[in-house]
């Protein structure tokens, strides 16, 4: 996974993250293959609520910003190995397949890397698009300054 961007916290993390930021209709497309495996449902999908928390300025006291749907999922494949997702949102199906994901990927990590890899590409592609959006918009202040008088 090393043309994967790294979030500093190990290659199953990595996946996860990106199983779970995917878009729904990105991961099963790309997963197909792997949503016939033979499951035990652990645990869900559950759907909650998340408190984000938030901090002015990245330096500034800790706030409460608001809550956020999640659901999460725990899955269990014959040969023990144990899946976990928690996705943004209220769908159940892209925590299930996610946390399929996170398991088989425990089990044969390069059976996934090619969907890790595109993921991460799309991923990365929506993020350019939607700062690309917002930096359209961007006003930049500045203030001339007079000389001594």
């Amino acid at each position: 996974m090393d043309e994967i961007s790294k979030s500093g916290n190990g290659p199953r993390a990595e996946a996860m993250r990106l199983f779970a930021l995917a878009a729904w209709s990105s991961l099963e497309d790309k997963t197909r293959d792997v949503a016939d495996i033979e499951l035990t449902m652990m645990r869900g999908p559950e759907i909650g609520l998340v408190m984000l928390r938030g901090r002015m300025g990245a330096t500034g006291n800790a706030f409460n910003l608001g809550e956020t749907t999640v659901t999460r999922c725990t899955v269990k494949l014959a040969s023990g190995k144990e899946g976990h997702a928690y996705v943004q949102g209220r769908n159940g199906e892209h925590a299930k397949r996610a946390a399929l994901c996170d398991a088989v990927f425990q089990e044969q990590p390069e059976r996934l890397k090619p969907v890790l890899l595109a993921l991460d590409a799309e991923i990365k592609s929506a993020h350019l698009a939607t700062s690309s959006k917002a930096a359209a918009t961007k006003v930049d202040f500045f203030t001339m300054v007079r000389g001594d008088a």
